[in-house]
């Protein structure tokens, strides 16, 4: 089943966003690979694609996972929670319906 991992990140969190990236990027790349990642991205803090210095202001990510517990272990061990990129992660089932 998808899992909707919902994340809010810290107030200025850009530099502890880059720095964690490349971490986070290759879980990313894994969970691709064996065909389980639908999408993942971030929220831009303003209304650009390409927000500058003013950053993130979260992250989606759905994917599949055996369980809730699964998908909720996996955003645990985020290297963004690790860094304190994320106040607040949310993991909720999620159905796909469209397109």
């Amino acid at each position: 089943m998808y899992y909707a991992i919902i994340s809010e990140d810290v107030d200025n969190s850009l530099s502890l966003r880059q720095s964690a990236r490349p971490a986070h990027i290759e879980r990313l790349q894994k969970l691709k690979a064996e065909g389980r990642l639908l999408v993942a991205g971030p929220h831009p803090a303003i209304d650009t694609p390409d927000p500058g210095n003013a950053g993130f202001s979260g992250s989606l990510v759905i994917a599949e996972f055996d369980s809730l517990a699964s998908a909720q272990a996996w955003a645990d061990s985020d290297p963004y929670m690790d860094a304190g990129v994320y106040s607040r992660v949310t993991v909720k089932p999620f159905k796909a319906v469209l397109p």
